[in-house]
């Protein structure tokens, strides 16, 4: 849904891109970290945010969800319950919830049931170890994944035994799923309340009604008391099982233990259980790929696909589609093929180089040996990556700053980090970038205030810790522009400090506008900032330039309502989001847009132009020329000057990156999460070819995904899952070998 006039632009550092929706206690929106992390962002309405009951009762929401982390459940990112407004981020999981998906297509054949049934027994038993109960498992707090049930809204859960928020008379919960005991003393609420309430739900999926649905939620109230629940249209041996989940005494129903064994003893159904595939959408041939069923029990880390295993004929089919490929539609304007034309296209790799893969946990020659910091206990985000003399510099959520051999794959460093935390505390580290032989990564506990962190400098030779300085982010975040680190200084107004990369000495320090949230425009060279108050609504945002030399500032207002895609010809270049029917402006930086809007930097003049048509997707600008690349897999290029497409082109990727632009060459790259790449000719849109997937599994969509980087006559391609890998852009079917 689309923002309303009134809502926030952003909340705790995080752009919101829509609403997911609303209810009594709070609203939901779509948010997105400067890194492209997409999270869920729940902000409690204003007029509960003064009552001291509610509030107490969101900071147990979070210190639940805090406690949690699994599998099937959406982990905490980040929170502050004493905020004006008290907001809550976790990991965004895109699809329906169950509710949605039962009114849209009826209930849930019960050959389908197995699978959910086991997801939502593994999310309870994450749930129940971190010593809380859910008390609230119905169907809309469900959210059906591509790769399983996801439980979500810990608002009414609390720790087994906490009796210190006493509930005296009201109802907490949703009657038709709520369990007998919470219906007579919601105090005594146990772990067996949520079998209960698994048991009502899985009825609901199965029928389409509750096993004690009444006209009134009190009559509802006092069947499930009472009365025998109502299982028509269940079957054995299933309606045994729930039978017993339904029982009125606490102590006679089911452990989770016993249900998963009972429930995998179901039988499946055979297109939920084969092995999913993911068709390629090539216009040359259709060839699938296998992408095995999640293993739950697979470690702290659960393999969500283990990966694309192919039968013969497939395997054949895809070796196919690739020759087709490299040999096939010309790339080139005097019309020799792509083969043929290698010489001429491509550049030869750096010597001694060969294509390899590894990953960013593999172990390391130097420093830390292991590949996860501690236990990544929320949603990792995958590494991002930078090129640097040769090498390639990796970290991301969990994963810490590694540097690996651009040549040969072997993983030379990885960096200690000092850790403020004590314990058992997974981390989160935003790669700033490298300059000026440093490594440059701000780091802070994953389940720590948003607000506070550090930076830290590393020695991209020998991987030593340069300097390390704490930051306060809550008005900015620390970003590098050419060779300046800014970092932002705490304090009720906040300012940036400019320091050298290497050394960490300052060299200036500007203040931020006062009560705005400021973020960094990274796709320009030049350092601007935009500034926009934190939780008020407004249609306007401040654009701050500053001076590289001595921090002096220009400020600009302009409209806030479009993504800032790059600089063309000395303008900044703006795509305004298109409307709906009713006029509602949907807002996001993946569109739809509407129109280009050069904006001069220092005067604010500018001229429009309308695009063809709406056009969304992840944007790149280079050249005057606008790349999108939608979730399915299409590249579209748009001309700057005209609105026009240039081309249209569809490839097999499944949820592609942003293009990355090979002026020489006259490509474009694109990879997914799967480790498919592509090549397109960046004139005429054609074709060049296609790889084969590379990811060990298929992390979730809410992971940003890197771009292709380029080393001279190669490629370098990063996953979400960790995989790194490389190719010759004029050979990409050659075998990797191991880094």
């Amino acid at each position: 849904m689309p923002l309303h006039r009134d809502d926030p632009k952003s909340v705790g550092g995080y752009r919101l891109v829509d609403r997911l929706g609303a209810g009594g206690m709070g609203v939901v929106y779509r948010g997105r970290s400067r890194s492209g992390r997409e999270v869920a962002v729940k902000v409690v309405h204003a007029q509960y945010a003064e009552d001291p009951v509610f509030r107490t009762r969101f900071r147990q929401e979070i210190a639940a969800v805090r406690k949690v982390s699994g599998a099937f459940t959406a982990p905490v990112v980040d929170a502050d319950p004493e905020a004006a407004r008290p907001w809550m981020a976790t990991q965004y999981v895109p699809g329906r919830s169950l509710a949605e998906r039962i009114r849209e297509l009826g209930p849930l054949p019960e050959s389908e049931l197995r699978r959910l049934a086991l997801g939502l027994v593994e999310a309870l038993r994450d749930i129940h170890r971190a010593g809380v109960v859910h008390r609230d498992l119905k169907p809309a707090n469900v959210l059906m994944a591509d790769d399983g049930p996801r439980v979500i809204d810990f608002g009414i859960s609390r720790a087994a035994g906490n009796n210190t928020l006493t509930e005296t008379g009201q109802m907490i919960g949703t009657p038709p799923f709520m369990s007998p005991e919470q219906l007579t003393d919601a105090r005594s609420v146990g772990p067996a309340s949520d079998v209960f309430s698994l048991g009502a739900l899985l009825v609901y999926t199965l029928t389409g009604r509750g096993p004690f649905d009444a006209d009134s939620p009190y009559l509802t109230a006092y069947r499930v008391i009472h009365d025998e629940p109502v299982l028509d249209g269940v079957s054995e041996p299933l309606r045994a099982i729930l039978e017993r989940c339904l029982t009125k005494e606490p102590a006679d129903r089911p452990g989770l233990d016993e249900l998963a064994g009972q429930f995998a003893q179901l039988r499946p159904d055979a297109s939920a259980e084969a092995p999913t595939t993911v068709p390629l959408r090539s216009e040359a041939a259709a060839v699938q790929l296998t992408r095995a069923e999640p293993d739950p029990g697979s470690g702290p880390r659960r393999v969500r696909g283990l990966l694309w295993a192919t039968t013969g004929t497939v395997g054949a089919l895809a070796l196919g589609l690739t020759a087709y490929l490299l040999t096939g539609p010309s790339a080139g304007d005097d019309g020799t093929r792509a083969g043929s034309a290698a010489p001429a296209r491509w550049a030869p790799p750096p010597a001694g180089w060969r294509p390899w893969q590894t990953t960013v946990y593999a172990p390391a020659e130097r420093g830390e040996e292991k590949g996860r910091d501690l236990v990544a206990e929320g949603p990792d985000s995958g590494p991002e990556c930078r090129l640097y003399e040769g090498s390639v510099y990796c970290a991301g959520d969990g994963v810490l700053p590694v540097r690996v051999d651009g040549l040969t794959g072997r993983t030379d460093w990885r960096a200690d980090v000092a850790r403020p935390a004590r314990g058992k505390v997974s981390y989160v580290y935003e790669f700033l970038g490298v300059v000026d032989d440093a490594m440059l990564v701000e780091h802070r506990p994953q389940m720590g205030q948003d607000s506070m962190g550090s930076v830290a400098a590393f020695d991209t030779d020998t991987g030593k810790r340069l300097w390390q300085r704490a930051v306060n982010t809550r008005w900015t975040r620390p970003h590098l522009s050419g060779d300046l680190l800014i970092l932002p200084d705490g304090g009720e107004g906040g300012s940036v400090t400019a320091r050298s990369a290497r050394t960490g000495t300052g060299r200036w320090t500007t203040p931020l506008p006062k009560g705005q949230y400021c973020y960094a425009a990274t796709t320009v060279a030049d350092l601007y900032l935009e500034c926009v108050p934190g939780i008020t609504a407004t249609d306007d945002m401040l654009l701050v330039g500053f001076d590289r030399s001595d921090g002096s500032t220009r400020r600009l207002t302009v409209p806030h309502r479009g993504t800032l895609a790059g600089m063309q010809d000395g303008h900044l270049l703006y795509l305004d989001p298109a409307a709906n029917e009713d006029g509602h402006v949907l807002a996001g930086d993946e569109g739809p847009f509407s129109r280009i809007r050069l904006v001069h930097p220092d005067t604010g003049a500018g001229t429009t132009t309308e695009l063809a048509a709406d056009f969304e997707g992840k944007v790149t600008l280079a050249e005057g020329t606008l790349w999108f690349t939608g979730s399915s897999g299409r590249v579209t290029a748009v001309s700057v000057r005209t609105g026009k497409q240039l081309w249209r082109k569809s490839t097999s990727l499944e949820q592609p990156g942003a293009v990355t632009h090979d002026p020489r060459a006259g490509v474009v790259y694109v990879s997914s999460a799967s480790g498919r790449v592509a090549a397109l000719d960046a004139g005429k849109g054609t074709l060049l070819w296609e790889t084969l997937p590379r990811a060990r599994w298929v992390a979730g969509r809410s992971a940003p995904l890197p771009e292709v980087l380029r080393r001279r006559g190669a490629l370098v391609v990063a996953t979400p899952a960790g995989d790194l890998f490389t190719l010759d852009p004029a050979h990409p079917d050659r075998k990797p070998v191991p880094g």
